[in-house]
């Protein structure tokens, strides 16, 4: 079974104002998102948590486990027209924003593609909805702004002028993150960095209770 709209994908203009991204709404099967949502981790807090600290299972586990396989790869490679053969993957999921989240970046040089997927009921908030834009200085200047709700999947080309950013918005905003890197030891380097942060926030939990 797919949980993923792939024909979506296919049809989906490739935009190149300012830089190059696609945005496919409900790239999450309608019929398979509540299901999806369900099976969703728990993650002990904000921040960025690789899926190996985290309980990954079910419907959730099944859809992360495509996002890997090889079709989601070729389509992405045909849309960018780019080569990510022996390019390594590197996964991370979020569950929560702080008010000091979204501020204006381009992510680092070793990413190649970043892939968004949002796995949020309707969103009604102005703040948490990623801004494509056009200044590293001005979040108002922006080519397109992504409601994080209903399985909807950003995908962009990292460049120097890739900027992108949102309003702030603390609370409860699920998304799951992927890249193509440049190599294995970024993947290494950052999933050891964020297994710390989440393993610390795991013993903050327990000693002091939880907070987002």
């Amino acid at each position: 079974m797919s949980y993923l709209d792939y024909d979506a994908l296919e049809h989906a203009p490739l935009q190149k104002d300012p830089y190059e991204f696609l945005i496919v709404e409900n790239f999450v099967k309608p019929d398979a998102f509540a299901s999806i949502m369900a099976d969703f981790p728990a993650v002990p807090g904000a921040g960025s948590h690789p899926p190996s600290e985290l309980k990954i299972e079910g419907r959730f586990k099944a859809m992360l486990d495509e996002l890997q396989k090889e079709p989601f790869r070729r389509a992405i490679e045909k849309k960018f027209a780019i080569d990510l053969t022996g390019r390594p993957t590197m996964y991370t999921v979020r569950g929560f924003l702080r008010g000091t989240d979204g501020s204006i970046h381009t992510d680092s040089e070793t990413k190649i593609i970043t892939v968004l997927l949002y796995l949020n009921d309707a969103w009604v908030s102005e703040g948490g909805k990623l801004r494509i834009l056009r200044s590293g200085t001005d979040l108002e200047n922006f080519a397109a702004e992504v409601p994080p709700s209903n399985g909807t999947l950003l995908v962009f080309k990292r460049s120097d002028y890739s900027w992108h950013g949102h309003k702030p918005y603390e609370g409860q905003r699920r998304v799951v993150q992927m890249n193509w890197v440049t190599e294995q030891a970024v993947v290494d380097r950052e999933q050891r960095r964020h297994s710390v942060s989440t393993r610390f926030k795991k013993i903050k939990n327990f000693l002091f209770g939880r907070a987002a």
